[in-house]
């Protein structure tokens, strides 16, 4: 019988049976999927300090992870990544897309799309060139070909086309700093359901997705079932194809948009379309045309409005004219939003939840004028509203109140309530009930 031997010390050369090395660790005994179920049921906390013990630990550990996010580039184009941890489904290469020194990088550069540590010598648009973020996608595809989510900054047609026919699982995809040319390789991503494109970055990069992408995308990507645009161009055109294409798209996200005038009537060929989130933008459509041309998305559930600039009554008009079957409108935090704005939602007339928050220019007055004419209306919530005033309350609107199934009342943080509105104080005298 031949006994296995191992070192014990490479430079004395004395060797040790496998026996004595089981006495020294049990844990030899038990085989890797067994440690990996142990290890799975263990906190975060201490898995970290578990993959210290040993390489056999450290290597299991290492196949227990599935999310991870890449700050050295180098990291990923050695293939240490892929192998140290082969199980990945979701990787984001954005911060480790951009060519920053990470010693000495006391600076953080932050966007609500992206967020870096830098030093003094970094200068904007500073991305790696796309033949070394194509290889490391390469790198990566090989060896992660269970990818489902990834996130990428500066690749090109080649790259995300090899992400595409190495990864099928992948079903989510964010591609930073995109164009036209980039969008002919998400058609290799057969799979894809999820897409974010981020075109122009104020402070980070500038570049352009057009029609002309538009119209790829629509083309080979017709299984999406949502759609970010961040900094995007484009018109009505564009936009019309991705709504003849993709019939499966139940939620479209306008962020930031550069888009020419007239683009929101083309929203109206997304059929299937549930959900429209604005967010950031500076105008809606500058010039939307007439009303009989912009048509309606008969499927839509849900507009959402955040962080935008509502002073163009002619844009927000058409805006809720398109989703004029909305069953829930959130506004949060718009400019310009006053009584004569909120007016034009009265063409809405099936919201059954209304919530509105930080709007300063909004009265009393201006919310019943327009909740009154929602005889559907089930939730309304109301925070950080100044010009929203109790003492305002009418009898009707106290009586509309009353028929809510959910009220959250919270314009403000001093104020006072009628008592005998029969509604419970909240924290800080906030309002909330819930009808069961």
């Amino acid at each position: 019988m031949v006994l296995a031997m191992h070192l014990s010390d490479p430079k004395s050369k004395t060797l040790i049976p496998n026996s004595t090395l089981i006495l020294m660790d049990r844990t030899l005994l038990l085989s890797d999927e067994i440690l990996i179920r142990i290890f799975q049921k263990l906190p975060d906390s201490q898995r970290n300090s578990n993959s210290l013990v040993c390489k056999r630990w450290l290597n299991i550990q290492g196949r227990l992870v599935r999310t991870l996010r890449l700050l050295d580039w180098n990291f990923v184009l050695s293939g240490r990544l892929t192998h140290r941890f082969p199980n990945l489904n979701h990787v984001d290469l954005v911060p480790g897309s951009f060519a920053s020194p990470q010693n000495s990088a006391t600076i953080v550069v932050s966007n609500k799309q992206v967020s870096l540590r830098v030093n003094s010598t970094w200068r904007v648009g500073n991305l790696l060139p796309s033949e070394a973020v194509d290889a490391g996608l390469r790198s990566l595809s090989g060896g992660c070909p269970n990818l489902r989510k990834l996130e990428v900054a500066g690749a090109s047609e080649e790259g995300i086309s090899t992400v595409g026919s190495e990864c099928a699982t992948l079903q989510e995809l964010e591609l930073q700093r995109c164009d036209d040319a980039v969008l002919r390789g998400v058609a290799a991503c057969r799979n894809l359901q999820i897409l974010k494109l981020v075109g122009s970055l104020k402070g980070f990069y500038d570049s352009v997705v057009s029609d002309i992408g538009f119209t790829i995308l629509a083309q080979g990507c017709r299984r999406l079932v949502k759609l970010e645009l961040v900094g995007c161009e484009g018109s009505f055109d564009g936009v019309k194809a991705i709504g003849q294409c993709c019939v499966m798209l139940e939620e479209l996200v306008i962020v930031d948009h550069r888009m020419d005038d007239g683009w929101l009537a083309g929203v109206s060929f997304c059929e299937n379309l549930k959900t429209l989130r604005v967010q950031s933008c500076k105008v809606i459509d500058g010039s939307p045309g007439l009303e009989e041309h912009l048509g309606c998305c008969e499927a839509l559930e849900r507009l959402h409005l955040q962080k935008s600039q509502l002073r163009d009554r002619n844009g927000v008009g058409s805006l809720f004219s398109v989703c004029r079957n909305a069953r829930e409108i959130v506004l949060q935090d718009c400019w310009g939003l006053d009584n004569s704005t909120l007016s034009l939602a009265i063409v809405c007339r099936r919201v059954k939840l209304f919530y509105v928050e930080g709007c300063s220019l909004l009265t009393t007055e201006g919310l019943e004028s327009v909740i009154e004419y929602w005889k559907e209306l089930e939730c309304l919530r109301v925070e950080s509203c100044k010009n929203i005033k109790d003492s305002d309350i009418s009898p009707e609107l106290a009586t509309l109140f009353s028929t809510l199934k959910e009220l959250k009342w919270r314009p403000d943080t001093k104020y006072l309530f009628p008592p005998d509105m029969g509604i419970g104080m909240g924290k800080k005298g906030g309002k909330f009930f819930k009808r069961t």
